[in-house]
């Protein structure tokens, strides 16, 4: 199926790792022209290879730290020059470390904090600027099933994210207006394939500090369909919502998760 993102110019977050691999592949097998920002160029390098083999009209990288407002302008700068304009931002970026909130401090909490919703705040921001004159655009925030069912280990994460699911509504109410739409896809537990799925800076370059074999057992036995979701899986539900196919569906939230959540 022709999802009529042919030559669109597609700006993806955290490009290089995992989720963020997986979505900027799902854009290249529909001929988009991608931007990469990512923090580590190296890995997202080897994505753009990737991306450019399965289709994609055009592919660059610009090294991009999201918490820092100066180099989101910069990587939509560097997208609207090379491919004019900026047609679906995916807010890709994110970062936890799991521990109980008693264990953790305020540095932490900064870093949670500053991670996952400042650099949706300032990309979101950047977005709206090119999209709103323009008339049209998606934007797709990745956010976490954390968000909406609680979840022990991840307090300040899961709280984060659900801010991101308010605030992306928000946005889709305020934008809809100038033909902007806003979605929210939150995966459960999503696992790489592979170590060369991910770069040095992901938290799942050390795969054992986030769950056990054991674990990971019990996640997916506790799932209706019993089986852990892998990067692919996010990535259709991405490309779907940035698509002109989704083209009537704006301010919702997504769970692609195996069931972890069903909420209506």
């Amino acid at each position: 199926m022709d999802m009529g993102l042919k030559d669109k110019s597609v700006i993806v977050t955290g490009g290089g790792s995992n989720i963020g691999r997986a979505i900027v592949l799902g854009f290249a097998a529909e001929n988009a022209r991608i931007t990469i920002g990512d923090i580590d160029p190296e890995q997202a390098g080897k994505v753009a290879a990737e991306a450019e083999k399965r289709g994609a009209s055009a592919v660059q990288v610009v090294k991009t730290d999201v918490t820092d407002k100066a180099q989101v302008d910069a990587l939509f700068a560097s997208a609207v020059d090379r491919f004019g304009g900026v047609d679906v931002l995916v807010n890709n970026v994110g970062w936890d470390q799991l521990m109980f909130f008693t264990q953790t401090t305020p540095e932490l909490w900064q870093k949670i904090i500053q991670v996952n919703y400042v650099g949706v705040l300032n990309c979101t921001r950047a977005a709206l600027d090119v999209m709103v004159p323009s008339k049209g655009g998606a934007i797709v925030s990745i956010s976490s099933d954390a968000s909406r069912q609680g979840e022990a280990r991840e307090a300040v994460y899961g709280g984060v994210k659900a801010a991101i699911n308010s605030f992306m509504k928000s946005i889709a109410k305020e934008n809809g207006r100038y033909g902007v739409r806003c979605n929210v896809v939150c995966p459960g537990v999503t696992v790489p394939e592979s170590t060369d799925e991910v770069g040095k800076t992901s938290m799942w370059a050390n795969s054992d500090s986030m769950f056990t074999e054991e674990q990971f057992e019990k996640i997916a036995k506790s799932l209706p369909l019993r089986k852990l979701g892998r990067p692919s899986d996010i990535a259709g539900a991405v490309v779907f919502l940035a698509s002109p196919v989704a083209g009537h569906i704006t301010g919702q939230v997504l769970s692609v998760s195996g069931g972890y959540s069903m909420i209506g």
